[in-house]
C-alpha cells in the first residue's frame, strides 16, 4: 500500500502543515508523522483522510499519487469534481515515459470513430500523440482536424489546438470550441452559452451560409477550448 507515501504527498499538495491536518482529522501530530512515515492508519482515521483531502480509499490506498500528472493531479484534487448538472466523466489520455500529458490527434479520418472510442483508453493510445512544451502542463490538450469551410478563416483540413473544459457553466459567448455530442459527433463552432436558462449550447458557424443551431447539455459528450491553428 501507498497510504503512507500519498499522505504526505497530498498534505504538501495542499499546503497543510502537519500540525493543520492532524487537528483537522483530531489526531495528534505524532501520529500523523508515524502514518506518513510507516503506520498504516485504523479504518475510521482513513475515511477520515479520504473525506477531508478528497480523494477515494481505493485511489489512497493503491494509487502512486506522486507518478501523476500535473492534469491528473488537476482532476483528482478538484474541489468539485462533478460537472455543474453533470455526472463525473473520466477523459481518458496518454503520457509520455516521465508522467508527462501527451497531446492525442484527431485527423478528419478517425472523427467518426473518435465518438465511439472517446472514452475508451486504447483506442486513444492508438492516436497519433506528441508534446508542445510551451502549453500549459496541468491542463490537457488535444489536436482535431478541422472538416469543412463552415468556420473561415481557418480553413478546411487546418489542424487546431483545444484544451479541455470539464466545467461546461464556464462556456463564454462568442468563443469558439470543439464540441462532441451523439447526434453530430466531433463539431468546431462558435457557441453561446445557454445552459444556466435552457441547459443548451447555441452553436453558430463563421460563415454565415451555415444556419445556428442548439444542442441538449444531456446530448454533450466532451468540450474542447480552440487555442491556435497549425497550418
Amino acid at each position: 500500500m501507498t497510504i503512507n507515501t500519498n499522505l504526505k504527498f497530498l498534505r504538501k499538495k495542499k499546503g497543510l502543515t502537519q500540525e493543520a491536518l492532524a487537528e483537522a482529522l483530531g489526531i495528534s501530530r505524532s501520529k500523523l508523522a508515524g502514518y506518513e512515515l510507516s503506520i498504516t492508519p485504523p479504518i475510521e482515521t482513513l475515511v477520515k483522510i479520504s473525506d477531508y483531502l478528497r480523494v477515494s480509499l481505493d485511489i489512497l490506498i493503491k494509487e502512486d499519487l506522486a507518478s501523476y500528472s500535473e492534469f491528473k493531479l488537476r482532476e483528482l484534487l478538484e474541489t468539485d469534481q462533478f460537472l455543474r448538472g453533470r455526472k463525473l466523466r473520466i477523459l481518458a489520455t496518454t503520457v509520455d515515459e516521465q508522467g508527462r500529458e501527451l497531446i492525442e490527434v484527431v485527423s478528419q479520418k478517425v472523427k467518426a470513430s473518435y465518438l465511439a472510442g472517446f472514452s475508451d483508453p486504447e483506442f486513444i493510445a492508438e492516436l497519433p500523440r506528441f508534446a508542445l512544451p510551451f502549453l500549459p502542463m496541468d491542463k490537457k490538450h488535444r489536436v482535431f482536424q478541422v472538416d469543412g469551410d463552415s468556420m473561415l478563416p481557418i480553413p478546411d483540413g487546418a489542424w487546431i489546438v483545444c484544451e479541455y473544459m470539464d466545467d461546461w457553466t464556464a462556456i463564454k459567448d462568442g468563443e469558439r470550441y470543439v464540441i462532441v455530442t451523439e447526434q453530430d459527433g466531433v463539431t468546431f463552432k462558435i457557441a453561446y452559452n445557454r445552459i444556466k436558462e435552457e441547459q443548451k449550447l447555441l452553436l453558430c458557424s463563421a460563415n454565415p451560409i451555415y444556419i445556428p443551431f442548439e444542442v441538449e447539455v444531456d446530448q454533450i459528450q466532451e468540450v474542447w477550448k480552440y487555442r491556435l491553428a497549425m497550418s
